[in-house]
């Protein structure tokens, strides 16, 4: 497996699909988040080739690798639009990532996932400052999903959190997660962040995060993951 992970990456065997990021007030697409994909081994989920990675001590490799492949695309994202892309905070502290994303900085939502525990919140937020210095925004993915609390995730002074999709899904029949994401958006609204919420796949969700005061949303209903052309 390590072999395969070293493969993909030195020879590019990546592909890189887009997902839109939705206004909903207006419909207009803010962002593309990319979203890696490995054409050559359909046996393994993404989500198998990171953990692999990880596990094997290869996730930065890795990560770094998926990052750079969706840069390669930056210029045909539209003006308007923005790129995301999706770091650990592992990774998001290196040298090698600010380096590599640093001439394209004013194009880039940075989203960080919160399915890892941060060891160092001083420094992923020392980090941050550095990559909004640049002129990237920076987006908290996953939230209620993770490990950090509220306090931990606004504390890093994001620019936008993005409510996990299962957290969207329980909208319509949890009471308890209705209340867990209203704690979010008026914790947002009170630190002047954007909420966007992952996973809207019926007119029903998007009507349910419409009332809870969500700005923006993602998923199948409104855009799914393919070329960009296409997207």
């Amino acid at each position: 497996m390590a072999e395969r992970i070293d493969r993909v990456c030195h020879f590019t065997q990546l592909e890189t699909v887009f997902q839109p990021l939705v206004e909903l007030d207006s419909g207009d697409c803010v962002a593309y988040e990319a979203l890696t994909r490995f054409p050559y081994h359909p046996e393994l989920t993404p989500r198998d080739w990171f953990a692999h990675a990880s596990a094997l001590g290869l996730g930065e490799k890795l990560e770094l690798a998926a990052v750079a492949a969706a840069l390669t695309h930056i210029h045909d994202i539209p003006a308007r639009a923005a790129l995301a892309v999706n770091v650990s905070a592992a990774v998001a502290i290196t040298d090698e990532f600010l380096e590599l994303v640093a001439p394209f900085a004013r194009r880039l939502v940075v989203e960080l996932t919160e399915h890892e525990p941060v060891a160092d919140h001083d420094e992923l937020a020392e980090r941050l400052a550095d990559l909004r210095s640049l002129g990237a925004r920076i987006a908290i993915d996953d939230v209620g999903a993770g490990f950090a609390s509220l306090q931990d995730t606004f504390r890093l002074g994001p620019d936008v959190v993005k409510i996990d999709r299962s957290l969207t899904a329980a909208l319509a029949r949890s009471e308890f997660m209705r209340r867990i994401v209203a704690a979010v958006v008026e914790q947002a609204e009170k630190s002047g962040v954007r909420v966007a919420a992952e996973g809207i796949e019926s007119p029903a969700e998007l009507e349910l995060v419409r009332e809870m005061g969500i700005h923006q949303g993602q998923g199948f209903l409104l855009g799914r993951p393919t070329a960009l052309a296409a997207a």
